[in-house]
């Protein structure tokens, strides 16, 4: 049976690095998924995240980049993209370990077949920081994105007749429109 997970990234005490936590709360709070896709806020993952994606089928994750595109800007990466490169070394215990465990999955047999990184362009890191003017606009862009690739792999979802609040404590505004 397809699963799919829906991962957030990042740390919401560092300003845009934690946009990916903040979509991943706003879509919960918006819509409704099958039993078959698991929506998640992982924060800021080691290779414990290979435990997580064994097995699945679809993995999405939302997650700050670094680029040299304007900040907001979203990109968006395959597992080829993900991996083709040789894992950085991790420079504090916190960094991501998508590659790596990307990588780890498959030498067991069980990585996702699909895997799609919605990278947002960040601005500001500093510790306390709240999501950017300049990144903010972005959210609804990412959100139709992850909604985008649930539907071309088959997964379903539907917007909730009486939304949620979203359960985004670290962020003020966090009140935004959501893709049709």
């Amino acid at each position: 049976m397809k699963t799919a997970l829906i991962a957030g990234i990042g740390n919401v005490l560092l300003g845009v690095d934690g946009i990916g936590p903040y979509v991943v709360h706003l879509l919960e709070s918006q819509y409704e998924f099958g039993e078959r896709v698991e929506i998640a806020d992982l924060g800021t993952p080691a290779l414990d995240l290979t435990h997580r994606i064994v097995g699945l089928h679809t993995l999405i994750l939302v997650d700050s980049v670094a680029s040299d595109g304007p900040p907001g800007t979203i990109l968006l990466y395959c597992k080829d993209d993900i991996t083709r490169a040789a894992p950085a070394q991790r420079l504090d215990p916190h960094s991501p370990a998508v590659s790596e465990c990307l990588m780890a999955a498959d030498m067991l047999g069980a990585g996702p077949q699909n895997v799609l990184l919605v990278g947002i362009v960040g601005e500001c890191y500093e510790p306390g920081s709240q999501i950017t003017a300049a990144v903010r606009p972005s959210v609804p862009q990412a959100m139709d994105a992850v909604l985008s690739e649930l539907a071309r792999q088959g997964f379903d979802f539907a917007k909730k007749p009486s939304p949620g609040q979203p359960a985004i404590w670290w962020s003020e505004g966090h009140h935004l429109s959501v893709p049709a």
